[in-house]
């Protein structure tokens, strides 16, 4: 089983390195959403694949009967599901901006860096200070 888990996050982590260096940014997002699941499971891989009892104490007890299931790498994959969330949200929003000032999503196109004008302050007033 740990084999077959091994050549599947090699497979994605592969798969996403490739979409990661297209010219597209939809393919770059894409390549970020696989990466995050590989990663998540290579966290879940190195946690153990062991079918378990839950982490539960019984009454009366003062361990789980082993063997139990380790709960870190499920709280760190829930993290890492919740981060990669946010972060492709954020991506898509910049994904949006980029293709509404640009009309484009290939990098190459992409080589104008101040598509509006720079922001300029008002010029303050000039006025004397009476005494």
């Amino acid at each position: 089983m740990n084999l077959v888990m091994a050549l599947l996050t090699g497979t994605l982590f592969a798969v996403a390195i490739y979409l990661l260096l297209r010219r597209s940014l939809v393919y770059t997002l894409l390549g970020l959403s696989v990466l995050s699941h590989a990663a998540n499971l290579v966290i879940f891989t190195a946690g153990g694949l062991t079918r378990a009892t839950p982490p539960i104490v019984l009454a009366g007890e003062t361990a789980p009967p082993t063997p139990h299931a380790d709960p870190l790498p499920q709280a760190l994959i829930l993290t890492a599901i919740v981060i990669s969330f946010g972060v492709l949200a954020f991506m898509m929003a910049l994904m949006n901006r980029v293709f509404k000032t640009s009309n484009t999503d290939d990098t190459d196109d992409l080589t104008i860096t101040d598509i509006e004008p720079a922001f300029e302050p008002e010029a303050k007033p000039t006025s004397e200070h009476q005494h």
